[in-house]
């Protein structure tokens, strides 16, 4: 049979259509020979809610851990509060090495090389009223604690610090020696605050 032709010589209309329902029929059957595996759709619906759990657990955890270390910030110590432990007089420490930032007074115990200890770490160093005892370059007393806030102090080279070391003697004496007075690494806990009730001063020159 031949198939229909237009007056061009092309095919008819009427051919089309058949192509196009046989297709359509050929790709019907096709799809409705596709089966879809048992259980994907409840795989899908219960694996949804734990893809969507894990941000809220990660946003979760977050949330504690910016809460406690706020938490944290407000209760850590600060300033010259000390810790527990025994910052008394009569309580242990940490020695330290007394420095002499003038190189000639290194080998010299005399007084004009000698180094002031102070009574209160908040006044002015070199006031006459503000002295507990004498150190000098090479000795280890003992430190009981420090502060960190007290009367700014430049030695003779130009350094500056604000700390201030409770110490006693070998020779039993008790005083403030200033941290340029000293080069120390070791941790020393700070000081509790009824020793250091004194309002701080402001910046003072090393005493002669």
């Amino acid at each position: 049979m031949r198939p229909e032709t237009g007056a061009d010589g092309r095919p008819g209309e009427g051919a089309d259509d058949r192509v196009v329902a046989l297709l359509r029929a050929r790709l019907r059957a096709a799809d409705e020979a596709i089966e879809t595996p048992a259980g994907l759709w409840e795989s899908v619906r219960s694996a949804t809610p734990r893809s969507r759990r894990w941000p809220r657990l990660a946003l979760a955890a977050a949330l504690v851990t910016a809460v406690l270390l706020g938490a944290w910030w407000f209760v850590r110590p600060s300033g010259d509060v000390s810790p527990s432990g025994d910052t008394s007089p009569s309580g242990g420490g940490v020695s330290v090495t007394v420095y002499n930032a003038e190189r000639a007074c290194r080998q010299l115990r005399t007084l004009e090389c000698a180094l002031r200890l102070a009574k209160n770490p908040y006044a002015e160093y070199a006031a006459e009223d503000n002295a507990a005892g004498r150190v000098w370059h090479g000795d280890r007393p003992a430190a009981l604690c420090v502060v960190t806030r007290g009367t700014l102090v430049r030695d003779e080279a130009g350094v500056t610090s604000t700390r201030w070391y409770l110490v006693r003697t070998e020779e039993g004496v008790t005083g403030w020696l200033p941290g340029v007075r000293t080069r120390n690494l070791a941790d020393v806990r700070t000081c509790a605050p009824d020793l250091t009730r004194q309002t701080p001063g402001t910046d003072s020159r090393t005493p002669e």
